[in-house]
């Protein structure tokens, strides 16, 4: 009984507070309708709002830079991140602070002529007085949201990997020496025909998607390369892109038969991905597979030493077609 009473006891003291300040509010009279604040822009807010978008842009700006000079992911994230965080801040500060939120109707003198007032009632103001950064303002938001959209578009640029600038452009060039993984000089006598393997050019960044080709040796007499390309297999050296037309993938096989009549096939290079296969005595000429082009060819030479040097460039650009699409 007592627990009852003191249950009841709490609860009504409870009533009690929860009445008093509504009682107080009644008695303090009606509250301000929030409808009819008006909002005056000061100078104050104007260079919050400024300063905001500033900061949208600086960490835009920034985003940029990262992306295009290193490989800062997180850097680049709160970069990002802090030009959105900025750009709704000032959005937020803008609309609660300098924007108009209630309609306001001027009034209007009667007109002489009556029956001309019937179809009019009356006619909206136009904004709020006060905001005297109004071009700044508008100069600000625009910048921020050109600098916001060129961050979001700059990494549409990484899509599909890139080689140097262009896929055009690679390290290979008249003169430059061929090495292995070991940056060993590739020298002819080390091949046997029918042999194979990957050599890099000499200094340079083996990483580079145009930087590794595909070295075979095949008997020369049965070479059939297209016109002007005779003198680019010395002794039956023939060297390739070792990146697939196709996708991408990395070739990293040869098919080279020990006895053609019986084998039913030539010597060719193969894509694991997809089973592009390549006609190492046509300038890789693509016999089957998805493949839509031939390999690019580096003409070479060997030098008084008997090491495998270039002799130009790649015969075009490397790697799957639409790669060059960015690049143009």
């Amino acid at each position: 009984m007592r627990a009852l009473v003191a249950a009841r006891v709490a609860w009504l003291a409870l009533v009690a507070l929860v009445r008093r300040p509504r009682r107080a509010a009644r008695a303090a009279g009606p509250a301000e309708d929030p409808r009819e604040r008006r909002i005056v822009a000061t100078p104050r807010r104007e260079r919050l709002v400024l300063a905001l978008l500033a900061g949208c842009v600086a960490c835009a700006a920034a985003f940029v830079v990262l992306f295009l000079t290193g490989d800062r992911v997180q850097l680049e994230g709160l970069a990002l991140g802090g030009s959105l965080a900025f750009l709704a801040a000032a959005l937020g500060v803008a609309a609660n602070a300098l924007v108009p939120q209630v309609t306001e109707v001027e009034p209007r003198p009667r007109l002489e002529h009556p029956e001309e007032h019937a179809g009019l009632t009356g006619e909206m103001v136009d904004g709020v007085e006060g905001i005297s950064r109004r071009r700044l303002l508008t100069a600000a938001g625009l910048g921020a949201g050109a600098a916001l959209g060129a961050a979001v578009v700059v990494p549409a640029a990484s899509l599909g990997p890139a080689v140097g600038d262009a896929p055009w452009e690679t390290p290979w060039g008249r003169g430059r020496l061929l090495v292995d993984e070991e940056d060993r000089p590739v020298v002819a006598d080390d091949l046997a025909p029918g042999g194979f393997l990957t050599a890099f050019p000499e200094g340079a960044d083996k990483r580079e998607l145009g930087s590794p080709v595909v070295v075979v040796r095949i008997s020369p007499e049965t070479l059939e390369l297209p016109p002007g390309r005779g003198d680019w297999a010395p002794e039956g050296f023939l060297a390739f892109s070792r990146i697939c037309t196709h996708a991408g993938c990395a070739v990293t096989l040869f098919r080279s038969p020990k006895y053609e009549p019986t084998a039913g096939h030539e010597p060719a290079l193969q894509c694991p991905c997809h089973y592009s296969t390549f006609a190492v005595r046509r300038a890789a000429e693509v016999t089957f597979g998805p493949a839509p082009r031939p390999l690019p060819q580096l003409p070479l030479v060997i030098d008084a030493e008997r090491r495998l040097r270039a002799n130009g460039p790649l015969s075009g650009p490397v790697g799957p077609s639409w790669w060059g699409v960015r690049g143009r």
